[in-house]
């Protein structure tokens, strides 16, 4: 299929990436085996952008008959050892042309992304597509500089111990940070040799079905990366059972990630890892280094990315001697962040992926004020008239954490404010959560921050600063946060099996 050369130098205002949407050609099919198809039963459904209402294509709506095939050609690319048995250092070669191709492409990818999600172009174009480029160029530079080991061994014995792929991988991705997430699962699981098989989210499939042709066009054998677009309890299903996929890796909602557990116990005993919900706590001490820092801060972890972020400090624990302060500074730094159209560069808070979304974020502001706790800031709908889906950044004060507000996962731009007089207090409140994903310190004291950060139970936790790290750094959670890591080598544990050889010398 042919795409057009959008721009040798990507737009600078609203106009111009409107101009290079109109140009974009989308793609809905699935991608199996090297080639676009659609779905077995002919079966579509709509990619509907929230900014406008508008229908951008009729996307493959893949079922149990296409996760069969698309296992097959899976399972005999890796038996081919087409990819499985290529060197790692080809496999890098292969990987970084792949990474290139993304980042030459970026205008038209951060498009999909922004017209497919409604995030704003600026952040699709300067986060979304930079990161992805760069989680597959980053696994892919360290995968020939993973070492087996030698066990200690008597002299007349050689233990070795090695990594192998582990053969078909089913990678579930959401809808918030399609590309993102996808890099995530597809660069380690690619790396170490496994055929994969991508089901993104039916709220956001665009760039997945578009990243499918790039590893083709890169040099990934046909069959040893399929893209699978549907819904959940269709393809999802299917894959999450199927006897012949050897891992599920998954993000999303924990209530999701649950179950995906029980189909993996009730189908092969397949390996599953989740990175799952999270209601990540911000804390503020009376002595941070920069309250105003802290504010503006704090306004972006609940309102970057419309607050549908796993990592959202939803939960801001600030120190009662400065509480009412820090409520106005926030409401002050939120006025950065109102929403706006995602085709302009200048929009912060762009559009809620869907009517479904934007709904239960309502529902919960709703949820916020029936039990008792103050709004001080947004809480409305607004840019009806676009026909978009916007809500404003809102703050709740007075919230305690037997709220719904403050245990809930509300995956949208609501923020709740809980007051605490210790550290001990902060900690216990931090904790007292089903989750945990992240969290955060604010203190110039070193012993108070290390032994706050020390003591709570989240897979990352940021001192004077909100959602820190890069690929060198391990990301996932406790609890019902999640299993497993992504990001850094560790990423490899999860796509890899580990064998002992036994050698007997005479």
């Amino acid at each position: 299929m042919s795409h057009p050369v959008l721009s040798r130098t990507t737009p600078t205002d609203q106009n111009q990436w409107q101009a290079l949407a109109d140009q974009l050609t989308f793609e809905g099919r699935a991608y199996v085996n090297g080639a676009y198809q659609w779905a077995g039963s002919g079966e579509t459904f709509p990619s509907v952008s929230p900014i406008d209402g508008r229908q951008l294509v009729q996307v493959a709506s893949c079922d149990q008959a296409d996760a069969d095939q698309a296992v097959a050609v899976a399972r005999a690319a890796f038996d081919s050892g087409s990819w499985s048995q290529l060197a790692p250092s080809e496999r890098k070669a292969i990987l970084i042309r792949f990474a290139a191709l993304i980042e030459t492409h970026g205008d038209e990818l951060a498009l999909l992304e922004t017209l497919d999600m409604g995030k704003p172009i600026g952040h699709a174009r300067a986060v979304d597509v930079p990161a992805t480029a760069r989680a597959i160029r980053w696994t892919a530079e360290a995968i020939d500089k993973v070492y087996g080991e030698l066990a200690a061994t008597p002299h007349n014995q050689i233990g070795m111990i090695s990594r192998e792929p582990m053969g078909v991988v089913a990678a579930i991705v959401p809808w918030n940070f399609p590309m993102i997430m996808a890099s995530w699962k597809i660069a380690p699981a690619l790396a170490t040799g496994n055929s994969v098989i991508l089901k993104p989210s039916e709220k956001s499939p665009l760039t997945a079905i578009r990243l499918a042709e790039l590893a083709s066009e890169a040099g990934v054998p046909a069959g040893v990366f399929n893209v699978l677009p549907g819904f959940g309890h269709t393809v999802g299903k299917a894959l999450a059972l199927h006897m012949d996929v050897d891992c599920l890796v998954f993000t999303g909602s924990t209530n999701v990630a649950k179950q995906l557990m029980i189909y993996a116990g009730q189908s092969n005993m397949k390996r599953v890892w989740l990175e799952a919900g999270g209601k990540s706590p911000n804390i503020v001490f009376a002595d941070a280094p920069d309250l105003e820092k802290a504010a503006a801060e704090a306004a972006g972890a609940i309102a970057f990315n419309q607050g549908e972020v796993c990592t959202a400090g939803s939960r801001l624990l600030v120190e009662e001697s400065i509480r009412s302060e820090f409520i106005g500074l926030i409401c002050e730094a939120l006025k950065a962040w109102r929403p706006g159209h995602p085709l302009d560069p200048a929009t912060t808070c762009g559009a809620i992926v869907d009517q479904a979304q934007l709904d239960r974020i309502i529902e919960y502001i709703a949820i916020g004020q029936s039990e008792g706790a103050t709004l001080v800031e947004g809480g409305k709908r607004v840019l009806e008239e676009s026909g978009g889906l916007f809500i404003e950044p809102t703050v709740f004060a007075g919230v305690n954490n037997q709220m719904r507000i403050a245990s809930e996962e509300i995956f949208g731009p609501v923020l709740s404010v809980i007051g605490f007089r210790t550290a001990e207090e902060a900690i216990a409140i931090a904790n007292d959560s089903i989750y945990g994903l992240a969290a955060a310190v604010w203190s110039s004291n070193i012993n108070t921050a290390h032994k706050v950060a020390k003591a709570l139970r989240a897979g990352s936790v940021w001192i004077n600063h909100y959602d820190g790290g890069d690929m060198t750094a391990p990301f996932g959670g406790f609890k019902q946060s999640g299993n497993g890591r992504d990001k850094s080598l560790h990423a490899f544990d999860k796509y890899t099996e580990l064998k002992a050889t036994w050698l007997a010398l005479d």
